[in-house]
C-alpha cells in the first residue's frame, strides 16, 4: 500500500518523464542524421572555408593591435563618445547683450 501512495504522490512528475521521453525520442527518429546534413552543407563549408584562408593569407597581420595605435583597445572610441563637442554645447546668453 506504501508504494501505491508513493505513486500517486508523484504521477505528474512520472507522467511528465513519460511524455518528455516520448517527445524527445521521436524528435531523434525524425531528425536528419549529422551525415545527410553535412552533405547537404557542404558548399558552404567548403566556400566559407576558402574565404577565411584568403582573408587570413591576404590580409596578414590586423593592423589593430595595441602596439600600433599606442592606446588602450577602444579607450580612443570612449574618449570619442565621452566627449563634449563644442557643436552641442548651449552656451549661456548673457544679459548685457539684448540692451
Amino acid at each position: 500500500m506504501e508504494i501505491t501512495e508513493k505513486l500517486l504522490q508523484y504521477r505528474y512528475h512520472i507522467t511528465i518523464a513519460i511524455a518528455v521521453s516520448l517527445t524527445f525520442s521521436l524528435v531523434l527518429y525524425a531528425a536528419p542524421r549529422i551525415l545527410s546534413i553535412l552533405h547537404y552543407f557542404w558548399p558552404l563549408f567548403a566556400s566559407t572555408t576558402v574565404f577565411l584562408v584568403t582573408v587570413i593569407a591576404f590580409g596578414g597581420v590586423s593592423k589593430f593591435s595595441d602596439e600600433a595605435h599606442g592606446e588602450k583597445a577602444g579607450e580612443g572610441l570612449l574618449d570619442y563618445v565621452a566627449a563634449e563637442r563644442p557643436e552641442h554645447i548651449d552656451e549661456p546668453q548673457s544679459q548685457n547683450s539684448s540692451e
